[in-house]
């Protein structure tokens, strides 16, 4: 099928003589962390494109959770979703907090909220749900049940880059949404994260923790740690934030070839999303057995094909968390597999890939 190996994804990156530019300031200022001039440029441009009040760049994903996290001074469980990647549940146990698994929805693969109440307790402090591959979860319903019980709500927005809601940047609701600006990302900063909140004092705070608790006076004022974006991640990202629109826009079209194709393809099905909030980052499918995406998976292989697991297994089922039974993300889990997808896949591997899939 293919000369070189198709992996799931690969970055989309800006021209390499739209990146020197911000390279050359970096090397004649010097500065090249500690709250530099391109980072604070890249909130600045991220906060306006995407129309909410502050952006608080930051090393990682990761690290914006654990910082939402420590900021709001969460104790106790913390209600979340088994389906997603094991930063979201790991940095709850790492921050003392216990996740509380509530199992998901068979179509949208989010949390279902029509079951997060039964896991509340006197120890619930927050709910944190995970918008799976950039499918809006059920808000209103969640935001309804944490002003009853008095809950915060920290949005995992990963996937969520670019996906409104209502009119409004899904990064706008709950006290805070935490997105990641990783090289697998809509949009990349080679490895970053943000903080998106319309709480000023929240947003200081999240500032002052990324970097070891320091204010703008070099006053150790506040608990941190070392969260901060480089000076060359915010270059990368001022770069690529411009080609933005076009990538979204790409990767939508072979989203929608791939579709189209496998719309006749009797065992496997598609995530349920509203046409105009999603990003069609990732072409995630859904096998009706873990036999047929074992196939699909070997057949793929043997073209140099490799398609990716997401997420799996379902988080409860680690040994690292307590084994309940969620037996929707536990079933979803195993049948799910991502299929390349990124800004350069050409037209003609999606049409292979999919006869390949076709065929089985």
């Amino acid at each position: 099928m293919a000369n070189k190996p198709i992996y799931v994804t690969q970055p989309s990156l800006a021209p390499l003589k739209e990146v020197i530019p911000y390279l050359e300031r970096i090397w004649e200022t010097g500065i090249m962390t500690h709250n530099g001039p391109l980072m604070q440029q890249l909130e600045k441009e991220l906060s306006d494109y995407l129309g909410v009040s502050d952006v608080v760049c930051l090393a990682n994903g990761t690290c914006a959770l654990q910082l939402s996290i420590r900021a709001l001074e969460l104790e106790g469980e913390i209600i979340t979703t088994p389906f997603t990647f094991i930063a979201t549940s790991n940095i709850i146990a790492w921050e003392r907090c216990t996740p509380v698994f509530v199992d998901i929805d068979p179509d949208t693969w989010n949390i279902d909220s029509d079951k997060i109440e039964e896991r509340i307790t006197e120890k619930t402090s927050a709910i944190l749900p995970v918008h799976v591959f950039s499918a809006p979860c059920d808000i209103d319903r969640i935001e309804q049940i944490a002003r009853k019980f008095d809950l915060k709500v920290i949005y995992d927005a990963a996937h969520a880059m670019c996906v409104n809601y209502n009119g409004k940047s899904i990064m706008s609701y709950g006290d805070v949404s935490c997105t990641s600006f990783h090289a697998t990302k809509l949009f990349n900063t080679c490895e970053g994260g943000a903080c998106i909140t319309n709480d000023q004092g929240l947003a200081a705070r999240i500032r002052r923790m990324r970097f070891f608790g320091f204010n703008e006076s070099k006053e150790i004022v506040d608990d941190g740690m070392n969260a901060k974006m480089t000076e060359i991640s915010a270059g990368l990202g001022l770069a690529n934030l411009h080609h933005l629109d076009h990538v979204r826009k790409n990767r939508r079209k072979k989203y929608e070839i791939y579709r189209s194709i496998l719309a006749e393809c009797t065992f496997i099905n598609i995530q349920k999303y509203h046409p105009n909030e999603y990003n069609y980052s990732y072409m995630p499918v859904l096998f009706h057995s873990e036999e047929t995406l074992l196939q699909a998976i070997e057949k793929l292989n043997t073209e140099k094909v490799f398609p990716k697991r997401y997420f799996y297994p379902s988080l409860h089922e680690t040994p690292i968390f307590d084994d309940i039974t969620l037996p929707i993300s536990e079933s979803i889990a195993r049948t799910i597999l991502c299929l390349p997808l990124y800004d350069k896949l050409n037209e003609e591997d999606i049409t292979k890939i999919c006869d390949v899939i076709l065929q089985l």
